[in-house]
């Protein structure tokens, strides 16, 4: 919190001390970046900055007395350290818990919200779909089943309520809307009953398992659509928002009544952000793709004694280019898309972009999201540039991987490992499955056995 104080000159153990005022815009803290794509650089945050998010938050988490936090992040990373700001705040218990010890935490704290990243939610869905695969045959086709009709029914609800996303500026016409909106709710009113059962077969199980009773927090990296859809489609609300250290963290985030899913939500208080094109800097219009700029109380002061890279970041009118890319949801009055207007999404970062060597753009994180659903891939990076085509190197999951082997009888039912041309194979497979309707496909694949760190990333792309 910050205090104003006037300039004291108390006297210790015969010595004269003087503390000073501290001003809103005296630095609070500062963060050095990883420096994974060269030198780390000092982010120096205000305690104007921190206290913009302490304000800010509410909207996104609207927590009360006796709701209880649980976190896993470092606690030293911004994103954790303003949340906890936040939480402290409020006067609300926050726990903390690590990778090893999530599952026991959850089942022994039973939190109403967990800050965490989308690598979290992943394993968690992860761990889902395992245990409904190893269930009897007819739990598991029952469940599935089940999982589809609720697939169904949450994206026809999308529809009558307004969460669907486009980037089309053009609204429908008053009678098309109107029948697109009759249509879904007959459909939600069909599949209504066979959710509810799902909920209470399956869902309530999950839910309990998983032990968050108001929301799951997402930020720090891209939330895959397809678990995004899963947990709504089984009932847990999960909240992504957007931010980087050099905003204190939060820009944008979904809200509880506003849960845009393949969004980062709204701009949060007090924040402006604008679709700039990458080579004129020109303003581009809702529903148009280019570089993410945000402008508010919670942008840095700039890099510690690095001007050039502060110049760099920052312009004369206070905007901070994030390096983003993304565009704005038009405004709808009506139809389908009517309550989605103004949320941020994101498509990647500029510098992630592959340029191969046909002079095609492509964005990573299409491809990457799309192999990620299947079970037999657990990490996997898009690589290429300069390249005639995009490639990867894939982590696979071997326990995975083996037994898709067996029921495809690749190797015999007691085999115990599966060689690496054959994983390749199956491998291959699965990303002509999973990336069919992606802009590019991938061509050459490495796979390794280790997850990915940075170090190796580094040393590998």
């Amino acid at each position: 919190m910050l205090f104003s104080l006037p300039i004291l000159t108390p006297v210790i153990a015969g010595k004269h001390y003087k503390y000073e005022t501290i001003g809103s815009d005296d630095i609070a803290t500062y963060v050095y970046t990883s420096g994974t794509t060269g030198n780390p650089k000092g982010v120096m945050l205000t305690h104007k900055n921190l206290l913009h998010q302490i304000r800010s938050l509410y909207d996104i988490v609207p927590a009360e007395n006796g709701d209880k936090f649980l976190s896993m992040l470092p606690p030293w990373h911004v994103y954790e350290r303003a949340c906890g700001y936040f939480i402290f705040s409020r006067g609300i218990e926050l726990m903390y818990t690590a990778v090893r010890n999530l599952k026991d935490d959850l089942q022994r704290y039973q939190p109403h919200y967990m800050i965490s990243v989308p690598l979290v939610y992943e394993t968690l869905y992860s761990g889902i779909q395992k245990q409904i695969f190893t269930s009897s045959a007819a739990r598991r086709v029952v469940a599935r089943a089940l999982i589809r009709i609720s697939f169904a029914y949450t994206a026809f609800k999308r529809i009558y309520e307004g969460f669907c996303l486009t980037r089309n500026q053009k609204q429908p016409s008053y009678l098309v809307a109107l029948i697109d909106w009759l249509w879904a709710r007959i459909i939600c009113a069909i599949l209504w009953p066979l959710h509810l059962l799902a909920e209470k077969l399956v869902y309530k199980k999950i839910q309990s398992a998983i032990g968050i009773s108001k929301a799951g927090v997402s930020g720090g990296g891209s939330l895959p659509m397809h678990i995004d859809l899963f947990y709504e489609a089984i009932g847990v609300k999960v909240q992504v928002g957007y931010g980087l250290t050099e905003s204190s963290p939060v820009i944008a985030a979904r809200r509880p009544t506003c849960n845009v899913l393949g969004s980062v939500g709204h701009p949060i208080n007090h924040t402006e952000i604008k679709i700039v094109d990458a080579e004129t800097n020109e303003v581009l219009p809702a529903g148009s793709k280019g570089i993410v700029k945000v402008r508010g109380s919670q942008v840095m002061q700039g890099y510690f004694k690095n001007p050039s890279a502060t110049k760099q970041a920052l312009d004369e009118d206070g905007w901070l280019n994030t390096g983003d890319i993304g565009w704005i949801a038009p405004h709808h009055s009506r139809g389908r898309s009517r309550r989605c207007g103004g949320v941020l999404v994101l498509e990647g970062r500029a510098k992630d972009t592959i340029v191969l060597s046909t002079g095609e753009n492509v964005e990573p994180l299409e491809l990457e999201e799309a192999a990620l659903r299947s079970s037999l891939i657990r990490q996997i990076v898009v690589i290429g540039q300069d390249q005639r085509r995009p490639g990867a190197i894939i982590v696979p999951d071997k326990e995975e991987v083996l037994m898709a082997a067996k029921r495809l009888s690749i190797v015999h039912a007691d085999a115990s490992e599966l060689s690496k041309e054959k994983t390749i194979s199956l491998l291959y497979g699965e990303l002509r499955k999973w990336t069919s309707k992606c802009s590019f496909q991938i061509g050459p694949i490495h796979v390794v056995d280790e997850p990915f760190t940075v170090n190796f990333l580094c040393l590998a792309l």
